[in-house]
């Protein structure tokens, strides 16, 4: 039997010492519609009630842990803790080895954190399914920015009753249906990743149709923390040729305590692996908030605009737009590969523009002289007379991202 006629592994990984009857039901639902299992043990404190093909002894040793030890101590928190660490390593080198196609796990809290932590770990686009008694609230905790699918237990994962088998024998026919998936073949283009806000769509549309036309393929992010993460994951797992980072306004909710923060090491990924990138700083006016009422009692009297009734803007000030050049020139300074710098000289995002809410041109002007004085000097900042939103400005976005696609790999190579 040829390889591609063999079927498909799913793999099953939980705490087989209080779910074994659970996954022992899972696994047979998985088996009924043709597919393998590879059952994965994560427990720690009882002996499993179902046998696995990878043990918690294998689990725990990847993370540096033993697990009669975990077992003694009876601190399931950091027994938990240590088997996510061991999830995390085991279960990627397993997929690389080619011994499964997609995995699913069920449990509660501490199961799903296990769990999570070692889909995490896998690349985009292998299925990932949990089960969870947490599922219908934030799980952005377990998720973060990875393709996982959570399903809501409904009932607590505690035997099987009329309610828990119909959730898990559907959660069976979800990942074996992800498993079996053919994806339509297309033509693989280079991939482009673009940041996107509201404030910034026109600019971003009409560099993005540029790009398309060049022949690449873009991919756009939200830029609501959620989505400049996911970006800079996707540059460090290779998967993008270069960036267009028009709208880089998650740094000024990182610098002023704004609720779409997407982490410190935003605009670290594409410098530390050499991806060529076209940096702008779309929408580095405002500072964004929930509704008003939500809003921190120590920015009262700052300038604000109501988006919507759920979103609120604050316009950043001088010294938060010098603070923000300084981050971005010591970002951008680690850059391996070839990057510019474009600066709109009439406004950063649609309200930021001559006799807009938010324009402040001495606060816009003290980016620019703080990202002068610390910036590289190789690094080229390029000012255009327009707004962000102007075609002039996203055709020339568009003209310097393609000019740093066409720099020989030579020359490239020469600022590593």
């Amino acid at each position: 039997m040829s390889t591609e006629s063999q079927p498909k592994t799913i793999a099953l990984i939980g705490a087989l010492d209080t779910k074994g009857q659970e996954y022992g039901f899972l696994r047979q639902c998985i088996e009924a519609k043709g597919f393998r299992t590879l059952l994965i043990d994560f427990g720690v404190l009882d002996p499993p009630t179902i046998w696995p093909e990878i043990t918690r002894e294998q689990v725990a040793a990847a993370g540096g842990s033993d697990v009669r030890a975990l077992a003694a101590a009876r601190d399931r928190g950091s027994a938990m803790a240590a088997m996510a660490r061991g999830a995390a390593v085991l279960v990627p080198q397993l997929y690389a080895e080619g011994k499964f196609h997609g995995i699913i796990a069920l449990g509660g809290g501490g199961g799903t954190s296990v769990a999570s932590a070692a889909m995490r770990a896998l690349p985009y686009g292998v299925p990932k399914v949990i089960v969870s008694t947490v599922a219908g609230g934030d799980v952005s905790g377990y998720v973060d920015v990875k393709d996982i699918v959570m399903i809501p237990s409904v009932v607590d994962i505690a035997g099987l009753n009329r309610i828990s088998r119909r959730v898990l024998a559907q959660a069976a026919g979800a990942i074996c249906g992800m498993v079996s998936a053919e994806v339509p073949p297309a033509a693989e283009k280079p991939l482009v990743a673009a940041t996107m806000f509201g404030n910034t769509t026109p600019c971003v549309e009409r560099a993005r149709a540029i790009l398309e036309k060049a022949g690449y393929e873009v991919l756009v992010f939200h830029a609501t923390g959620t989505g400049g993460r996911t970006m800079e994951n996707l540059i460090r797992e290779g998967l993008i040729a270069g960036v267009l980072d028009i709208t880089t306004t998650e740094w000024a909710d990182e610098l002023v305590g704004g609720v779409l923060r997407a982490g410190p090491h935003r605009l670290e990924a594409a410098a530390s692996c050499g991806v060529p990138a076209v940096i702008v700083p779309g929408c580095l006016d405002m500072v964004n908030f929930w509704a008003p009422e939500t809003i921190p009692p120590q920015f009262r009297g700052r300038r604000f605009y109501q988006h919507n009734p759920n979103i609120t803007l604050m316009r950043t000030t001088p010294e938060e737009c010098a603070r923000l050049g300084e981050i971005f020139a010591e970002k951008l300074n680690r850059s391996r590969g070839p990057v510019t710098v474009l600066i709109p000289k009439r406004g950063w995002s649609m309200i930021d523009a001559p006799g807009g809410p938010f324009w402040w041109p001495e606060a816009d002007e003290a980016f620019c002289r703080s990202l002068r004085r610390s910036l590289r000097p190789d690094i080229p900042v390029i000012e255009v007379d327009g707004n962000i939103n102007d075609p002039v400005f996203a055709e020339r976005c568009a003209q310097e991202f393609l000019r740093l696609m066409r720099e020989p790999i030579e020359e490239r190579s020469a600022t590593s």
